[in-house]
């Protein structure tokens, strides 16, 4: 079915399931922002800037925000597979800041790194960025600037980026569900603890209020019976790990991180949504009238929360065929030559005693982790490693930590590999969650040249040592 996309416009605890885991009418996605301004040479204008959003009922007040147009999530780009992006951010901060194209395969100079692929957009700067997404999928972008990272993204700074497919699969609702925690204080406004000791060596700044699309969840859709459900949801938190299930209702994932995979079940009816990960789900509703879907957050230490509800009212809709696999990536390879891989391991390991550094950066700001036995701050001047285009990469994630790591590959797709033998899992990640004091190992084809950044998706732990980059000739 082709369509043309819309305008812009029981308990499960982390530790055991990361141990045990892994047409009708097309309806615009529900996005907070409004479309970003066109301007004459075609760029879309992204300014970001202070802004305010209701986040707690009257009498209280508004919270001051930071925002793509001052609005989170900022304006939602969306586009058809081979179609260009053309943005021009504004920064209108206080800060210098830069806009990452999170797990986009894209230009190695377009990344939006500061400090690696970039220099930083000062306060009053701009900067230009410009390409055409080899992949169709669901990506986002955020600012990516050192060591302000956690604040900037905390304050509601990211938006979200739709590739679609040439053909789109059916479904009556399509959803975008950008999942969020936030930490505020007794007048609504945001509890100013970003990169605290307590944060960077501990979880991480995790909030009480959740938000799906910047509203206070749960939210709730009614549907007619039987309606056919593609959920595209984003984790955009900084610290907190999603672990969401289903309620009578089975999911069936039709994409990770952007890249389809073959269709399936997951184990439980239950997924871990690390920060910055994305997951396709279709769905069909209860074939009953006045029943109810949800969706819902398990607790970790905490009572399990609705995320949202999918309620069904009025006449159900005729059957529909059986959910199918989207169409997988032929850009991406179909095997991985392990067996003359490059093998490079990385050891992630704190510094010191829990509550304080044992060493300061260049200036002056404390390290808490480091990376193969070395505490940076930022990007180092030298590469972790250097590959000749086209090389296959195992990495193997060795977490020496007490806590789950979120490890992201910039410019690649990865393949999980079996802990046990050479075989991989069946989807593509950008990033994958190594649980604590395990070791996970992940490949890719070293396809994308450039600098590439390697990082832990904890946003704090990003500006305390947890990242490095390697180098694509």
């Amino acid at each position: 079915m082709n369509e043309a996309p819309p305008p812009f416009d029981p308990i499960v605890t982390r530790r055991g399931f990361l141990g045990s885991a892994l047409g009708a009418t097309f309806v615009a996605l529900p996005a907070r922002g409004e479309a970003a301004p066109v301007q004459d040479d075609g760029f879309r204008l992204l300014e970001a800037r202070e802004g305010a959003l209701r986040l707690v009922e009257q009498p209280a007040p508004e919270t001051p925000i930071w925002g793509y147009d001052g609005q989170t999530p900022g304006p939602l780009l969306r586009v058809k597979k081979g179609q260009e992006v053309k943005v021009r951010l504004i920064n209108k901060l206080a800060q210098p800041t830069s806009l990452c194209w999170h797990g986009v395969r894209i230009a190695n100079a377009m990344d939006g790194v500061a400090g690696l692929t970039q220099s930083p957009v000062p306060p009053g700067g701009a900067f230009e960025y410009r390409f055409t997404p080899p992949d169709s999928g669901l990506y986002w972008y955020h600012p990516h600037f050192l060591p302000h990272q956690a604040e900037q993204l905390g304050r509601g700074l990211y938006g979200v980026l739709i590739v679609d497919e040439p053909a789109l699969p059916h479904a009556d609702r399509d959803m975008l569900l950008v999942l969020d925690d936030w930490k505020l204080d007794e007048n609504a406004a945001m509890v100013d603890d970003f990169g605290s000791p307590a944060n960077a060596q501990g979880l991480g700044r995790i909030g009480p209020l959740l938000t799906v699309n910047a509203q206070a969840a749960p939210i709730a859709e009614t549907l007619p019976p039987s309606s056919r459900l593609r959920l595209r949801i984003l984790n955009a938190a900084i610290a907190r790990i999603m672990i969401v299930s289903f309620s009578s209702a089975k999911p069936i994932i039709l994409a990770i991180d952007g890249q389809p995979c073959e269709a399936f079940e997951p184990v439980r009816q239950t997924i871990p949504i690390g920060p910055g990960a994305r997951f396709d789900v279709m769905l069909d509703v209860p074939a009953e009238k006045a029943a109810e879907a949800l969706l819902i957050l398990r607790g970790d230490g905490e009572p399990d929360r609705t995320l949202a509800s999918f309620k069904t009212e009025g006449e159900a809709r005729p059957p529909l065929p059986p959910i199918a696999s989207l169409d997988l990536n032929p850009l991406l390879p179909a095997a991985i030559k392990l067996q003359s891989a490059r093998k490079i391991d990385i050891v992630i390991e704190p510094i010191g005693q829990s509550g304080q550094a044992a060493t300061n950066g260049p200036s002056g700001r404390p390290l808490y982790w480091k990376l193969n036995g070395v505490a940076l701050e930022g990007f180092g001047p030298k590469p972790l490693f250097s590959v000749k285009r086209g090389t296959p990469v195992t990495l193997g994630l060795v977490n020496h930590t007490g806590f789950v790591q979120q490890i992201h590959v910039h410019g690649h797709a990865m393949r999980l590999l079996h802990d046990l033998d050479d075989g991989w899992e069946p989807y593509w990640r950008d990033a994958v969650l190594v649980p604590e004091g395990k070791t996970k190992h992940v490949a890719f084809v070293a396809d994308n040249p450039g600098k590439w950044a390697i990082e832990c998706l904890m946003a704090e732990r990003q500006a305390t040592g947890m990242t490095t980059w390697f180098e694509v000739t």
